[in-house]
């Protein structure tokens, strides 16, 4: 078989397009395709699809392929376009690759997998482009997901916040719940930056809305709220941001506590900060006879500790009933329990209760987000921060949990 047939039938090319000729440069470690048309083919206009003959040709162009045998490997042709009546001149789709690029589609397909599995850098490196060639294909990704989405919006979504740099710098990350992808990243954490996703979508689509989870952030309430039809039924505060309240709480009577036993000469809480921010069954087995000891002392940590503890059966309740009881119990517990930092969590729990208990209506959680979010702090870590926020959204974007067949339609 020849070079040209073999390259036709590696290219996948199809009448009209064939291969005229092959060249191979040893010197330079390069193969060059030249890829012609058969005369009088008829091509279709980009915009309408009729098809029409051949008005001129624009200047030879050429695009980057996938390697043959390590050997750089360029794509070359001169791009035919139509004259159609209803929208002038126009350039026809070149089948190998998508308006715009200087890559082909199954080059774009590779280097959006060598980019996923490594940073911008070494995948450039391995592919032999510049870091801007690499950017730009990570950008025609995105936006090629974004753009095969529409105008739809999910129906389950996860409100959260992402730190990206130090000095408190964040961001917002809308997830869809369902599918585990990243639908949106918004500047800081105010109520603007979340606004600004919903108000891209007609009232009637945010209507669509089913439920969205989120933390007691008010900047994030006031969003949905004011966005969202319906929003005091639909949003679900969620049950570890809940939880983490009063985790925080737990540990401020213990940094009280300790600092007064250790005035008395007491060390019996050293060293034992994360000891109780464990629920009872994930304490290391190394640590597990020491904290038995400890917690069943008479200590205001262990009451804390314990009145945590209780407080995670509220979400295994089947109804918004049991639920409902079960919360006057334990609220009467902690707000009597003389522990300043676990009364004030009880009391921000109160205040936001109907939104807590919406999760028996909804049953979801930020599982998803925050899965998501430790995903986005590997994407940090291996290319150790961004100083261009825009450039983080991108790769915040491609992160490997994404729906890459959307991300890669062509």
């Amino acid at each position: 078989m020849e070079s040209a047939e073999l390259y036709q039938h590696l290219l996948g090319l199809n009448t009209p397009w064939t291969v005229s000729r092959v060249d191979l440069d040893m010197a330079k470690q390069r193969v060059d395709v030249h890829v012609g048309h058969a005369d009088g083919a008829r091509f279709a206009c980009p915009e309408c699809g009729q098809e029409l003959g051949v008005y001129d040709h624009q200047a030879e162009r050429t695009w980057r392929h996938l390697d043959s045998m390590r050997f750089l490997t360029y794509l070359h042709a001169k791009p035919p376009r139509v004259s159609c009546p209803d929208h002038g001149v126009k350039q026809a789709r070149m089948p190998w690759a998508e308006p715009g690029s200087r890559f082909t589609h199954l080059f774009e397909v590779l280097a959006i997998d060598v980019l996923k599995a490594t940073n911008v850098k070494q995948g450039a490196a391995l592919l032999r482009l510049t870091w801007d060639e690499a950017w730009h294909l990570m950008e025609r990704a995105v936006s090629r997901g974004r753009s095969a989405k529409g105008a739809a919006i999910p129906a389950l979504i996860g409100v959260d916040e992402k730190a990206i740099a130090k000095g408190h710098r964040y961001m917002t990350l809308v997830c869809d719940l369902k599918e585990a992808t990243v639908e949106y990243i918004g500047d800081e954490r105010r109520e603007t930056s979340l606004a600004a996703y919903f108000e891209a979508f007609p009232e009637e689509r945010r209507a669509a809305i089913e439920a969205v989870s989120l933390d007691m952030w008010p900047a994030f309430i006031n969003a949905c709220t004011n966005q969202i039809p319906g929003a005091d039924q639909k949003m679900v505060f969620d049950r570890f941001h809940v939880m983490r309240h009063v985790i925080d709480a737990v540990d401020k009577v213990r940094k009280t506590e300790n600092k007064a036993l250790l005035s008395q000469g007491d060390a019996t809480l050293i060293k034992s900060k994360y000891l109780w921010l464990y629920s009872a069954e994930n304490v290391p087995e190394r640590s597990r006879e020491h904290f038995n000891a400890i917690k069943t002392m008479e200590l205001k940590t262990a009451r804390a500790w314990a009145i945590k503890e209780a407080l995670r059966q509220l979400w295994s309740y089947k109804s918004t009933g049991w639920a409902t009881r079960f919360w006057k119990r334990w609220t009467f517990w902690a707000t009597h329990s003389r522990l300043a930092p676990i009364i004030a969590a009880a009391k921000l729990i109160e205040r936001h209760l109907p939104n807590v208990l919406t999760y028996f209506k909804h049953r979801i959680t930020n599982a998803v987000a925050e899965g998501l979010n430790s995903k986005i702090a590997t994407v940090q870590k291996r290319a150790f921060g961004y100083r261009n926020p825009d450039h983080f959204k991108i790769a915040v974007t491609a992160v490997p949990t994404l729906s890459l067949k959307r991300l890669l339609t062509l």
